[in-house]
């Protein structure tokens, strides 16, 4: 099977995660400024997620210009992934709502934390499929950010008990080591297919 396919649904997926993340912001009540403020740290939670649904749609669209074909596992590899992008909405209405507390701020990052667990899956199931001429193996090289997002990821867990305002801080460093624009991907894709959107 061709990528198509595959890359048609998860962007429809991640377009009704982003949906359904937007429908958690409530309209304040009340036409002065100051009735914003409870709804603040709902609309900064949903920023973040924002952020990083983008990254991950971003990303994983440039993944699959790496791909040629599609395999049973990657299939698989690729609902793994949506499943985690799917909880995002959950977690970011219970880390907003409750104003950064401890547990949801924790199993925010638990959920980030998976997520990039089966994204690394995913990757790795296209690596094994293209064989030891893997473009996505020469495009991710050492990706050091790959192996770094995890480990922040579990301190941010873990501090989240200690002291939100870090957790919270180590979610956004990840975030924007992220949205930093990395050209390996585009450079493999371009040098094997010149003229591929």
């Amino acid at each position: 099977m061709k990528t198509g396919r595959l890359e048609a649904f998860s962007d429809g997926v991640i377009a009704i995660i982003i949906t359904i993340m937007v429908l958690e912001l409530k309209v304040p009540h009340g036409e002065t400024i100051d009735a914003l403020a409870p709804v603040v740290p709902v609309f900064l939670s949903y920023v973040l997620s924002f952020a990083y649904v983008g990254i991950y749609w971003n990303n994983h669209h440039h993944m699959l210009h790496t791909c040629d074909r599609v395999t049973g596992a990657i299939l698989w590899a690729n609902l793994h992934l949506l499943f985690w992008l799917s909880l995002f909405p959950f977690a970011t209405a219970w880390m907003g709502e409750n104003h950064y507390a401890a547990a949801p701020s924790a199993f925010y990052g638990a959920i980030l934390f998976m997520a990039a667990i089966a994204y690394f899956i995913l990757q790795q199931c296209i690596i094994a499929s293209q064989g030891p001429g893997s473009l996505l193996k020469r495009a991710v090289r050492a990706d050091w950010k790959g192996k770094l997002s995890p480990v922040l990821y579990l301190i941010g867990i873990a501090s989240a008990f200690w002291s939100h305002w870090i957790s919270q801080g180590l979610y956004l460093l990840v975030a924007l080591l992220w949205l930093v624009p990395d050209r390996r991907m585009e450079r493999v894709v371009d040098a094997a297919h010149p003229g591929l959107d």
